[in-house]
C-alpha cells in the first residue's frame, strides 16, 4: 500500500469517529515526531501493538479486501507484565469491503455493529484440519442462542453483535447499499502476530510504499524508547 493511501484511510476513519462523537485515547493522536520522545513508560503500547492498523492482507486491493482498525487496549497472551485479560478495538469497514475467512486459536470476541451500514458475518466450524466443516454452527448473538447451516451469513444491523469462539471461521463484509460500518470488538487478549489462522494463505500487515510522510505511525512502526 502507498503511505498516501494509508494516511487518507486514517483521516477517513478519524472523521467517522468524530461524527459518532467517540473520543480516542491520547496515543491514537500522536504524530510520528511525538513518538520519538515517548519513553519506556509507554512500552505497553509498543509491546501489545496498540494503536492504528491498516491492512490489505498483502493483496494490494484494499477497496475489496482489507480494513482499518485501532486497538484501544489489550493485555498479552504471553507476557506476564501485561496481565489484562481483555482487549478492545474499533474497526472501519467500507461498504462491500471484505475481511477474509479466518479463526483464532485463543481469542474469543464479540463483534459489534456500532453504527453505519449493515454487516454480514459468514460462519463455519473448523473441521479439525484447518478446513471448513459442513456442520451446523451454533450462534450466540445478543442473548440469543440458535443454530444455522454452515456458510450462513449472519446480518448485524447497527447495535447488534455476535460472539466468535475459538476455531470458529468467520468472514465479514459491509452490505452493499447500506454504507460504511463502524465496528466494535471486545475480546480476550489480542495477538495478531500468532493467533490468526487464515483459510487461504495471505499476509496480515501491509508492505508500504513511502510516497509521502506518515500522518500516524502504525502499530508495528513505533520507534524504541530512548
Amino acid at each position: 500500500m502507498k503511505r498516501s493511501e494509508i494516511n487518507s484511510i486514517i483521516r477517513e476513519m478519524e472523521q467517522l469517529i468524530t461524527d459518532y462523537r467517540i473520543s480516542l485515547p491520547p496515543f491514537c493522536n500522536w504524530t510520528p515526531e511525538q513518538w520519538q520522545h515517548r519513553g519506556h513508560e509507554y512500552d505497553e503500547i509498543r509491546d501489545n501493538m496498540l494503536g492504528w492498523d491498516i491492512t490489505d492482507y498483502g493483496l494490494n486491493n484494499y477497496n475489496n479486501t482489507g480494513f482499518a482498525l485501532i486497538t484501544l487496549r489489550s493485555g498479552s497472551q504471553t507476557d506476564d507484565r501485561y496481565p489484562k485479560p481483555y482487549a478492545e478495538k474499533l474497526l472501519y469497514l467500507r461498504e462491500n469491503q471484505l475481511a477474509p475467512m479466518h479463526f483464532h486459536w485463543i481469542k474469543m470476541e464479540d463483534i459489534i455493529n456500532r453504527g453505519g451500514g449493515d454487516l454480514d458475518i459468514t460462519v463455519y466450524n473448523d473441521d479439525g484440519n484447518g478446513g471448513l466443516a459442513d456442520t451446523n454452527v451454533t450462534v450466540h448473538s445478543d442473548g440469543r442462542v440458535y443454530t444455522v447451516p454452515a456458510g450462513t451469513a449472519i446480518r448485524l444491523h447497527p447495535g447488534e453483535s455476535i460472539t466468535i469462539t475459538p476455531y470458529l471461521y468467520h468472514e465479514f463484509h459491509g452490505v452493499p447499499g447500506t454504507g460504511s460500518v463502524l465496528i466494535g470488538e471486545v475480546s480476550r487478549c489480542n495477538d495478531d502476530s500468532s493467533d490468526n489462522r487464515f483459510y487461504e494463505p495471505i499476509g496480515r500487515f501491509p508492505a508500504i510504499e513511502e510516497d509521502e510522510e506518515p500522518y500516524r505511525l502504525l502499530c508495528f512502526e513505533y520507534p524504541p524508547a530512548q
